[in-house]
């Protein structure tokens, strides 16, 4: 056999076997723990010396091309001023040649004192095209040559249904853009091209790894005003997977603007879809076709979330990105072209329309199988949550937004707090709840996310909903198997068991008896994909 771990305090999220000390591994799978390893031969061993060894984490919701394209775009999310963000873009556009575009990402209005203005960056990089991206994503500021060449200045531009410009009582712009008005703005500096993607896409893996993630759900490639960085985003995952660069395994949801009508027989159904009927499960474990992602509302942080009555902060009541009609018309018809339905709903009231849209799919496509998702589900009522199990819903959940986003979000929130970023209470509704990070909105380091499920204190320390906490297990579980579960791969990702990949982590400690404030501190000792070691900082393959 290939490799045998001893040594380690094995804990394998499998409640047949929940602890181990040996793990004997062949040809990238795990064929046994223990006794089941008595009388075989191995080619190399490694002791662990202690250490904790678990399935490898999987991030059930990231925007991984997003997330590695902002890597080398200024960082705005530990910016706590309007002038720290002006001085770092006046210091880009310094160094930059002309022509270059200046792009910062993660900017948090509630942390700056406010949103940045067209006019300011005009002023700190004059002449300089700039973008600067909320964290939600859900927001944009730009600067007044994007402004000129989208030609949005004149308030008689068609601003695009389910969109926003901001401007004032002169009706000046103040650069501020939000949901589907987006899509002219940011198109200016796309499609990436493929390489650029497949190196972005690279970083992205690099960065994970470095965390103990082994598996990713990419939300949404292809074209959209909100997610997506080119026509042909499939193409750069599959470069980067055939050249080594995508080192864990991904799995990549299709944004519902892809969508077409397509000729098919009758007999099918079926009147939209995917050039040559593409839909979910295609590809292997290491890159395949996931769900079709679908919109409809925007944030909580940028104030776009649709809520049944408005925010305590905000005279609104938030945004629904397309009409009802339009996303049932699209939900039915990718339930009977066989597609799993992610369902982007935040507010209660988008939450409303998602298990409409869920409920009406099933019926118009009963032999769909597949497991419909409600990613982030981040306000939910009490009614809802029986709703949400009847219709065997999974909710893809973000909780580091607990602590990341979590004074911003009581603000707006008020007495909603109880229906927010809930855990507990989902998972005893009997709803599965598969956990992510929706990177590069949070910085999604699974070990902080953990904690938060576990201690739910937002940044300043203010306790949030704790009737909603769970214990380290059960949020690992979340983690692992149930993310496994939401992509249809709980039959060889998520535990440590034979027959399943040797997808794992290596920590310097052991989570399930730390001091929970402690957990975003464990070291990652080295993460494994297939058995290969893929980060090994310290060398542990050579021991």
């Amino acid at each position: 056999m290939d490799l045998l771990i001893i040594g380690a305090r094995i804990v394998t999220m499998d409640p047949r076997r929940p602890r181990a000390e040996r793990i004997g591994i062949w040809k990238g799978l795990i064929i046994g723990l223990d006794e089941e390893l008595d009388g075989l031969r191995f080619a190399r061993t490694i002791d662990a010396r202690g250490m904790t060894l678990m399935p490898g984490f999987h991030d059930s919701h990231n925007h991984m091309s997003t997330f590695g394209r902002s890597l080398i775009n200024i960082d705005a999310s530990g910016l706590s001023s309007l002038d720290e963000l002006y001085a770092a873009i006046r210091e880009r556009h310094e160094q930059l040649p002309e022509g270059e575009w200046v792009v910062a990402d993660s900017y948090n209005q509630h942390r700056l004192g406010g949103h940045p203005t067209r006019q300011a960056l005009d002023t700190v990089a004059p002449g300089r095209s700039i973008i600067v991206n909320h964290n939600t994503t859900h927001l944009l500021v730009a600067s007044t040559p994007v402004f000129e060449r989208v030609g949005a200045l004149s308030a008689d531009w068609p601003v695009p249904s389910g969109g926003f410009i901001e401007r004032d009582e002169g009706g000046e712009a103040t650069g501020l853009v939000g949901e589907q008005a987006m899509g002219p703005f940011r198109d200016l500096t796309r499609p990436h091209s493929i390489d650029a993607l497949a190196a972005a896409i690279g970083r992205a893996s690099d960065h994970f790894l470095a965390e103990g993630i082994t598996s990713v759900v990419e939300a949404g490639i292809g074209n959209s005003p909100v997610v997506g960085s080119s026509p042909i985003e499939l193409a750069p995952y599959q470069l980067a997977a055939e050249d080594g660069r995508l080192g864990v395994r991904a799995q990549l949801m299709v944004s519902m603007e892809n969508l077409k009508e397509v000729t098919a027989s009758p007999d099918d159904l079926i009147d939209l879809g995917i050039d040559l009927g593409l839909r979910t499960g295609l590809g292997d474990d290491k890159l395949s076709i996931g769900a079709l992602k679908m919109f409809t509302d925007g944030a909580i942080g940028s104030r776009t979330a649709a809520l049944t009555t408005p925010f305590c902060d905000h005279d609104s009541t938030g945004v629904m990105q397309f009409g009802e009609e339009e996303l049932q018309h699209l939900a039915t018809s990718a339930a009977r072209a066989g597609w799993q339905l992610a369902v982007h709903a935040i507010g209660d009231h988008a939450v409303d329309v998602a298990l409409g849209m869920i409920a009406r799919a099933r019926e118009a496509a009963p032999t769909n199988t597949k497991r419909h998702r409600i990613e982030h589900a981040s306000i939910v009522r009490d009614d809802q949550l029986p709703r949400m199990a009847e219709l065997g819903v999974i909710a893809s959940t973000q909780p580091q937004f607990v602590s990341s986003l979590g004074d911003a979000v009581l603000a707006g929130v008020g007495d909603r707090e109880a229906w927010t970023y809930r855990h507990r209470s989902i998972m005893d509704a009997g709803v599965r709840l598969a956990c992510g990070s929706d990177r590069p909105v949070v910085s999604g380091n699974p070990l902080t996310a953990i904690r938060d499920m576990v201690m739910r204190r937002t940044s300043s320390g203010r306790s949030f909903s704790p009737d909603e906490c769970v214990d380290v297990h059960t949020a690992l579980v979340g983690y692992t198997r149930e993310s496994a579960f939401a992509v249809h791969r709980e039959d060889r990702l998520g535990r440590l068991s034979a027959g399943f990949h040797a997808d794992f982590v290596l920590l310097d400690g052991d989570p399930l008896t730390a001091a929970p404030e402690t957990l975003p501190s464990i070291p990652i000792a080295a993460t494994a994909v297939g058995g290969a070691l893929l980060f090994d900082p310290s060398g542990i393959a050579g021991r």
